[in-house]
C-alpha cells in the first residue's frame, strides 16, 4: 500500500501564500506522476497542478503564474507553493500520486485524505 499524507492547509487572507506539501509511504517501488487536486463545495474534484519524474510540470489556467508545484523524488515528496491567494481558491486539496508497490506489476492512483485551504478575510 502507499499512503500520501498532506499538510500545510489553513486560513489565510486574499492575497496571502500558503505552501502545501505531500509525502508518499509505504511499500513503494517507484512513483510516476505526482500531483494536486481540489474540490470546492458543491464542485467536482479538479486538477490544480501535475509534475512528473523529469519535472516537466502542468497547471490549471487559473493557478497559472500564481502556484508552483514541485517535487524530491529521492525523498518521495510533493509541495504546492500558492501566492496570490484568492478567494475563489477556496477548497479541499488533494495530493495525488501513479506509483508502483513493491510486487506490483502495475502502477494506480494514491489519494491524500485532503487539507483545507480557507481564502478569506
Amino acid at each position: 500500500q502507499v499512503h500520501l499524507v498532506e499538510s500545510g492547509g489553513g486560513l489565510v487572507q486574499p492575497g496571502g501564500s500558503l505552501r502545501l506539501s505531500c509525502a508518499a509511504s509505504g511499500s513503494i517501488f517507484t512513483i510516476y506522476h505526482m500531483g494536486w487536486y481540489r474540490q470546492a463545495p458543491g464542485k467536482q474534484r479538479e486538477l490544480v497542478a501535475t509534475i512528473s519524474t523529469d519535472g516537466s510540470t502542468t497547471y490549471a489556467d487559473s493557478v497559472k503564474g500564481r502556484f508552483t508545484i514541485s517535487r524530491d523524488n529521492p525523498k518521495n515528496t510533493v509541495d504546492l507553493q500558492m501566492n496570490s491567494l484568492k478567494s475563489e481558491d477556496t477548497a479541499v486539496y488533494y495530493c495525488n500520486a501513479g506509483a508502483r508497490e513493491v510486487g506490483s506489476v502495475i502502477g494506480i492512483d494514491y489519494w491524500g485524505q485532503g487539507t483545507q485551504v480557507t481564502v478569506s478575510s
